[in-house]
């Protein structure tokens, strides 16, 4: 799936190109944002250059940029298609099964985790451009030119290697493994479950694009680094079959539900962000088959955004605890999900749970009512966040943080609400009353004032 931490180019880093600048690094980093600031930000986007980019679409000439500061935030301005496309799955699932591709309480989840793993990003600026622009700047070895196709192709190449590499042993490596099954635990396969993001990846995945900073400037690698994982959006989706002869080159909707699946054929498999040739190459490869049925082989069973996040960590620490020998302790860290001790690194294949094709995915039963509450909290809550990027610099610190807090506070409320815990109506009194008493003192209010007294209701 794709990666947590986008790139966000307007708060990036030094500039891409030309000469290297005098001072240390950091002071680089600094320097070149506040001349992005100076410079009014990065170029903008026409909506059908937009649209292309969510399918790797757009050229090298209308996509290469000399610095890092003129390169458009392609993740952001794709909010809209994402909410469009959702919509158009919904409709077409709709027409053509009579069912719906999803379910409320799943999609409330996803989308969840999907603003928590951002949130993070409000604070401090992209570790994966920071880190890539300050090897550029004190240890490259050549700048390959920053507007030529070959450069472009060839970072395309290595950016989707390097998410090959790590997420591979995102699957293979149990500490990264921990971060990453969040993107792995819905029972569902939609256009909602790619939002469904990790907050801990970002912090291990950088490191894995290092190696191409030391010869393609961070303009184009920032560029790549947001085609490679809106590419990996629309490929979340039961809609579309085959595509082809683009099957033996490309990921796919059908090659990305293998990956998906927790049937023993699809468990470690299909790696690839955009190509599938690495797959190919390395023997990861497998092609769709039986009934692809999704989730963990082992199900988390909640709807609580904090609890995915951290109840792997939790059972890692556990783990470690109680497995004797250093050595041991170490392998509980750094090998597979399955390992344990006097097995093979991976586990053993026949441990893996049989898939019968009738196993029905978690799903309290809520009343309707309480599914209608949810969501329109729920939309609450994503407009409140939608603003909080664009208004981080006139608000205090002290604003920021409360949304912040606010905004876990409500996700865990409506996680709680969805799984029908005793104790969820408690907790949701408590939020709505923080949220009356900080919107009457201001904290909470919205750009758009006509939501003023509906928010109060």
């Amino acid at each position: 799936g794709p990666r947590g931490g986008e790139a966000r180019p307007r708060r990036g880093g030094a500039g891409a190109g030309g000469a290297r600048c005098p001072g240390s690094g950091a002071q680089r980093v600094q320097r070149g944002l506040a001349m992005a600031a100076e410079a009014g930000g990065p170029r903008g986007t026409a909506p059908g250059q937009q649209l292309r980019a969510l399918f790797y679409a757009l050229a090298p000439g209308e996509s290469s940029f000399r610095t890092v500061e003129e390169v458009p935030d392609y993740v952001e301005k794709s909010i809209p298609f994402f909410i469009t496309f959702i919509g158009l799955e919904f409709a077409v699932s709709w027409i053509r099964k009579r069912k719906l591709p999803g379910r409320i309480n799943d999609g409330i989840s996803s989308l969840s985790l999907g603003i928590l793993s951002r949130l993070p990003d409000v604070l401090f600026r992209s570790i994966e451009l920071i880190s890539y622009i300050y090897v550029w700047n004190n240890y490259r070895l050549f700048e390959l030119p920053w507007d030529s196709p070959w450069t472009w192709y060839l970072t395309l190449l290595g950016v989707d290697f390097a998410y090959y590499c790590f997420h591979r042993m995102g699957h293979e490596v149990n500490i990264l493994w921990a971060a990453h099954q969040v993107h792995h635990s819905s029972e569902d396969y939609n256009l909602f479950t790619a939002l469904r993001q990790s907050v801990l990846q970002k912090y291990t995945s950088w490191m894995f694009n290092l190696p191409m900073a030391l010869f393609i400037p961070p303009s184009v690698f920032a560029v790549h680094l947001q085609f490679n994982l809106l590419y990996q959006f629309w490929i979340h989706t039961e809609l579309i079959t085959k595509l082809g002869p683009l099957e033996w080159i490309l990921n796919t909707p059908s090659h990305h539900r293998v990956h998906h699946g927790r049937n023993p054929y699809c468990i470690d498999k299909n790696y690839g962000g955009t190509l599938i040739i690495w797959d190919r190459i390395f023997g990861t490869f497998e092609a769709e088959d039986a009934k692809v049925v999704y989730g963990l082989t082992h199900p988390v069973n909640s709807f609580d955004p904090i609890m995915l996040q951290l109840r792997p960590l939790a059972h890692i620490w556990n783990t470690f605890w109680a497995t004797p020998g250093f050595c041991n302790k170490l392998s509980v860290i750094f090998k597979g999900p399955g390992w344990g001790p006097g097995k093979p690194r991976l586990g053993l294949p026949e441990e893996i749970p049989v898939v019968t094709g009738k196993e029905v995915p978690f799903n309290p039963h809520v009343p309707a009512y309480l599914n209608c509450y949810a969501l329109v909290h729920f939309a609450v809550i994503v407009e409140l966040y939608i603003e909080l990027p664009a208004s981080v610099t006139m608000l205090s610190q002290g604003t920021v943080l409360l949304r912040i807090g606010f905004i876990i506070l409500s996700l865990t409320s409506f996680g709680l609400l969805m799984e029908s815990k005793s104790k969820a109506g408690i907790l949701e009194i408590i939020r709505c009353l923080v949220f009356i008493g900080a919107y009457e003192l201001g904290h909470f209010r919205s750009n758009f004032s006509f939501l003023g007294y509906a928010y109060e209701v």
